[in-house]
């Protein structure tokens, strides 16, 4: 059964934003204008989400999250304590012409704790970024990257666990066709 969407009194959220069924959204978040929010996701406590911010389906977005505009997330993605997002390639308190540049996150993919996302990356799905690290170029999808900047470590199984060579998980005995760019 589908319930309205859960916001905790202390919540600043627009009345543009559109919050999906069964959503929980925690303690002290702020959500503006044009933000859309899919069914069943937990935004937790002092996240902030900028303007036209697009989150789907089954997400989690832990505290003391910022996400700003030009940032998209697709269905099933964890976003750890603290993630960083960026918007700006060339940021100047004093510059007046600044363009947002895009980042995306495909479904499935895990984002570490104090992981710092830089604009312009798309993170592949269930990829997962390690916790501390910087990203600064695309991420293949189940790509495990760790480090500053991040490389890649090894390769994830949807259900996270390492794969083999021939990109077999042994913990849930599937095999998984991997994309693995040149130079890494």
């Amino acid at each position: 059964m589908m319930t309205k969407p859960y916001i905790h009194p202390s919540a600043n959220v627009s009345e543009q934003a559109l919050i999906g069924e069964n959503t929980k959204v925690w303690i002290n978040v702020q959500i503006r204008e044009k933000v859309r929010i899919g069914n069943n996701c937990i935004v937790s406590k002092d996240v902030y989400i900028d303007q036209d911010v697009t989150i789907g389906h089954n997400c989690k977005i832990q505290n003391s999250v910022s996400i700003y505009k030009g940032v998209s997330i697709e269905d099933r993605v964890f976003v750890g304590p603290n993630v960083a997002f960026t918007n700006d390639r060339v940021p100047r308190a004093f510059n007046t012409n600044w363009k947002i540049t895009p980042t995306l996150v495909r479904e499935g993919a895990s984002l570490g704790a104090n992981s710092t996302i830089v604009c312009g990356v798309e993170i592949g799905r269930f990829a997962m970024v390690a916790a501390g690290s910087v990203v600064t170029k695309d991420v293949p999808p189940h790509a495990l990257v760790m480090g500053n900047p991040a490389r890649i470590h090894a390769y994830v199984c949807e259900c996270g666990n390492k794969l083999d060579q021939k990109g077999y998980c042994s913990a849930c005995n599937t095999t998984t066709k991997l994309q693995v760019l040149s130079g890494e």
